[in-house]
């Protein structure tokens, strides 16, 4: 690539772009963190860490960086699992985190801006307390916002309300050469243009680094009340999907479970499921502005579910009995990492209709190559967290295993119409399916507006098309 090497003198002239040196690491002064995301696959350490505060801090190091040909990696809190935020070729990393601040509530324009370091379970706090809404969910509440559009997340509640993308009003961005622009803004409405806020949300801090999100927010629901609904098998639950889809009651999530992973967050929190003996589960929230507007919506997909053989339907009415249930769902992840030595994640995303098959199809490669797979997700929108899990295999033939189920995973994955990543990105781990999985001549715009955006390619490389 070319670029240049870190030296004394880049580390002096960074140190003085910001006001507070102690903001600033190099060398053995680096945290470890740095040079990982949560899953831990991807690492390399970077050569300097500069903590941020504003976006014209940002504008100065990014600026530097271009001229002096250093690569640059943005970060936020690192829960990203494919690489993302890892700087592959070492170089700067500008961590976002502490810019932190909610900059304002418009309640006129229902709108939140907020810098980029603000949490996703911040945010949620801080407007529900004003009885407003931000509906994106990810199952990741420490995730920073920016993390978020960088990926485009969806998360739970995608079925009723949509993605991320489709609450990012405005953004405030630095460019790879340290200028400053802003796209979107409060509008509701724009036709001024190319969209480039929508080109921004999703590219995984490849094109800009964003400062500053302007949100779209919603009236907060008055009521919400969830279903735990037990089947003999996971294709009957998943089946039963479509049938819910096509009603006119449609839930604002629809997660499925196995048993396995129900068994793993037991043991992970050491709190029992509510239910724990079926082999398969659907999980619905419902909300609405009045009771009887979800109970009326519930009771329908509740006669659905039990017409198509579910063996009962548990209702959590209760702050309680949701928490119970939805912190269990949230702790999956954490329990199946916990379970093992390492694990490779895949979240692809299908057909709805196909989500069952493509299940089926994971448990068969458990037994093709002797190796443990978990799995959970959004039944709703067909987007699939399966996790290979190491245990006690050596590295050799780790890596063989792993790669011939993955290769699987996605071969049948385009067989299905589906795509390699539905929320978590391809960052690093996940660029040779992508390649395989898109046309060249989409891989060839893609790396055109790389190199508009990004000419030295020195934002984020080796990440994506790249």
């Amino acid at each position: 690539m070319g670029y240049k090497k870190v030296d004394k003198k880049d580390i002096e002239n960074i140190l003085s772009l910001v006001a507070d040196k102690e903001r600033v690491f190099h060398g053995e002064s680096i945290n470890e963190d740095y040079s990982h995301d949560e899953l831990g696959t991807v690492k390399q350490m970077p050569d300097i860490v500069v903590q941020v505060l504003s976006t014209e801090e940002v504008s100065a190091v990014m600026k530097y960086a271009y001229e002096n040909n250093i690569p640059l990696t943005p970060r936020g809190s690192g829960t990203g699992l494919v690489g993302a935020a890892v700087p592959i070729y070492g170089g700067i990393i500008i961590d976002l985190s502490k810019m932190n601040k909610i900059l304002e509530l418009d309640e006129e324009n229902l709108t939140l801006t907020v810098e980029p370091g603000v949490l996703l379970m911040e945010i949620s706090k801080f407007v529900e307390a004003q009885e407003l809404f931000y509906p994106p969910d990810p199952g990741e509440k420490t995730a920073t916002i920016a993390g978020n559009i960088n990926t485009n997340a969806g998360g739970m509640r995608a079925v009723k309300y949509g993605v991320t993308r489709d609450y990012v009003r405005g953004l405030e961005l630095v460019l790879p050469n340290g200028e400053i622009m802003e796209v979107g803004g409060k509008v509701v409405k724009n036709s001024s243009g190319y969209s480039l806020k929508d080109l921004i949300v999703g590219s995984e801090g490849t094109l800009a680094i964003v400062t500053k999100a302007i949100l779209r927010l919603l009236p907060l629901p008055k009521k919400a009340i969830s279903l735990l609904i037990p089947f003999p098998n996971l294709d009957a639950a998943i089946e039963t999907v479509p049938k819910i889809i096509k009603s006119k009651s449609v839930p604002t999530a629809i997660e499925f479970m196995q048993r396995a992973a129900i068994v793993a967050a037991e043991e992970f929190l050491g709190k029992k499921f509510p239910d724990s003996s079926a082999d398969a589960y659907l999980l619905l929230t419902f909300d609405g502005n009045n009771r009887e507007e979800v109970e009326r919506n519930y009771e329908n997909v509740a006669n659905i579910c039990l017409e198509a053989g579910a063996l009962d339907v548990l209702i959590s009415d209760t702050e309680e009995r949701q928490e119970s249930i939805w912190t269990a769902r949230g702790a999956f992840l954490e329990a199946i990492k916990a379970s093992t030595t390492e694990m490779e994640e895949v979240d692809v995303v299908v057909p709805r209709n196909t989500v069952a098959e493509f299940v089926k199809f994971t448990h068969e490669l458990e037994d093709k190559f002797d190796i443990r797979i978990r799995s959970f997700g959004h039944a709703g929108d067909g987007n699939l967290h399966i996790y290979i899990l190491r245990d006690q295999l050596d590295e050799t033939t780790w890596h063989r295993k792993l790669n011939d189920t993955m290769e699987s995973m996605y071969q049948r994955s385009r067989e299905l119409n589906g795509q390699v990543s539905g929320e978590h990105g391809i960052g690093f781990a996940k660029k040779p399916y992508l390649k395989t999985s898109l046309s060249k001549e989409t891989m060839g715009i893609m790396q055109g507006i790389k190199l508009v955006f990004d000419p030295k390619n020195i934002l984020n490389p080796g990440k994506v098309c790249q």
